[in-house]
């Protein structure tokens, strides 16, 4: 057995790593059961029916520019999904995740007279939650580069779900981003393209793909531009 302490746990929103500010995180996943109990039955029966998960955090109030509060106050009541990643293992490469689209239903601030301020978030995940493999982890690059391998041992045939957080990008062009797979481990093909992103842009994306996902699978990045850097988190995960 290998037990992990939970300090090394990461938790990217969107284009916003959190993990300064928070210093306890959770994450549900439950399914519906359906009563299939007849006449002439002994015991109670169920089959199995919907999925569904929630994520939350709690930690320190902070409401600088791009700190905790302005991400999580500014994202409330949006109509626009929110892309949630925590990774209880840390931000390293090979490690599982919880990555999930996401509508945030509650932001709270407590301010007690003898303590620290305090603020926590709780999300709903709109489309499961999923259980991923992160292939690069707070990456920083200012060059094209592919992330190594991640050998499944076996190709699978219910698709994949890409998850990317951009935090910091400086650089002055569009950015490729993509997860890569491959039979042999020598010729790799787009997977997962995610929507190139732009000049100092930052953010979040999910993206599902249909079909075969062959054995081995890489992510690969190509900076645009001429100067400056992006940094990146990337995580996949076979249904």
């Amino acid at each position: 057995m290998a037990f992990i302490h939970g300090k090394n746990t990461v938790v990217f929103v969107n284009g916003s790593n959190l993990s300064p500010y928070f210093n306890d995180s959770s994450v549900s996943q439950d399914v519906e059961t359906a009563e299939t109990t007849a006449f002439g039955d002994s015991a109670k029966t169920y089959i199995t029916g919907l999925r569904d998960g929630t994520m939350s955090a709690d930690g320190m109030f902070d409401g600088s520019l791009l700190a905790i509060d302005a991400v999580l106050s500014g994202i409330i009541g949006s109509t626009a999904a929110d892309v949630v990643t925590m990774a209880p293992e840390g931000a390293t490469a090979g490690k599982p995740c919880y990555s999930a689209s996401t509508r945030e239903t509650s932001y709270e601030i407590s301010s007690p007279v003898a303590d620290v301020v305090s603020a926590s978030m709780e999300a709903q995940a709109t489309g499961g939650i999923d259980r991923a493999l992160l292939l690069d982890a707070n990456e920083a690059v200012t060059a094209a580069r592919n992330s190594a391998v991640i050998d499944n041992a076996a190709s699978t045939s219910d698709g994949v779900v890409g998850y990317l957080h951009v935090t910091l990008n400086t650089r002055d062009g569009s950015t490729s981003l993509s997860v890569q797979d491959s039979a042999d481990n020598i010729t790799f093909a787009d997977l997962v393209p995610f929507v190139a992103v732009g000049a100092a842009a930052i953010g979040g994306q999910r993206v599902a793909v249909a079909g075969t996902v062959e054995r081995y699978v890489r992510t690969q990045i190509t900076p645009g531009g001429s100067s400056g850097s992006i940094t990146y988190t990337m995580a996949f995960a076979r249904k």
